[in-house]
């Protein structure tokens, strides 16, 4: 019996998914569900699954970089609402591409060629896989890089004001704002966290929680405290933040 994941960060495309693959491949059992890039790499260690359908955007690390990080052990196959990307260089073999909404239709044809590849053993050579993913990450990146944001408008009281995005030391989301946090101001925004991540420069701005995104030129220091977890402080400010085991990556050189 084949076994796979499902990675995304919106819980309807991830649930649609699992419920499209439970009519048109009912004997597949999905393992595990995962809603960062970093699960997803945690999940695909441990359980070791046959496929795992990776969304392209996903907090911290892409479906991509997930991919890369993981080259080998399973067969991916990669999901996205966005329709700017090269979809006709995953139409062979162990990769496939497949664009949100995800047609019934389109996912059997998906199904074919994993059963192909299941009953003849054989998959895509490596440099292959390499390249288109390669292609794709550009596309990305300049989609993404149109994206970014430079300045950010926050209140504070009664004040709206414009702060540069590279002032920003972190944001940190609770039920109803995001705090804007530089050396001197203490604002907020109403914009989700998870739209504001897909903004932001990945290369400066980590996420370590489902909470939390630091500018990392603000990073002091990162411990481990006495039960493993690793904690980090900023440069000046007194906050200390934990990092969320999905996170750990970033810093598993401790």
């Amino acid at each position: 019996m084949p076994r796979a994941i499902i990675a995304d960060d919106e819980d309807l495309a991830l649930l649609e998914l699992k419920q499209l693959l439970a009519v048109a491949w009912p004997s597949l059992e999905v393992v595990a569900e995962c809603t960062d890039g970093g699960e997803a790499i945690e999940t695909i260690v441990k359980h070791e699954p046959d496929i795992a359908f990776l969304d392209i955007r996903m907090p911290a690390l892409s479906g991509l970089d997930v991919a890369r990080i993981t080259a080998g052990k399973c067969r991916i196959i990669f999901t996205t609402a966005f329709d700017s990307f090269a979809i006709e260089a995953f139409n062979l073999g162990a990769i496939d591409y497949l664009l949100k909404p995800i047609k019934a239709s389109r996912l059997e044809q998906t199904i074919v060629r994993l059963r192909e590849q299941f009953e003849n053993n054989s998959a895509l050579p490596q440099s292959d896989i390499l390249r288109m993913m390669i292609e794709l990450e550009e596309r990305l990146k300049e989609s993404k890089a149109k994206e970014q944001i430079r300045w950010i408008s926050a209140s504070i009281g009664k004040t709206i004001k414009i702060i540069r995005v590279e002032e920003v030391l972190f944001f940190e989301a609770d039920a109803r704002y995001i705090r804007v946090v530089t050396e001197k101001d203490d604002a907020i925004i109403r914009t989700p966290l998870k739209e504001l991540q897909l903004s932001l420069d990945s290369e400066q701005f980590w996420q370590i929680s489902r909470s939390v995104i630091v500018n990392v030129n603000a990073l002091d220091k990162a411990t481990r405290d006495e039960l493993g977890n690793i904690i980090i402080s900023l440069r000046k400010r007194s906050e200390i933040f934990k990092v969320s085991p999905s996170y750990v990556w970033r810093f598993k050189g401790m």
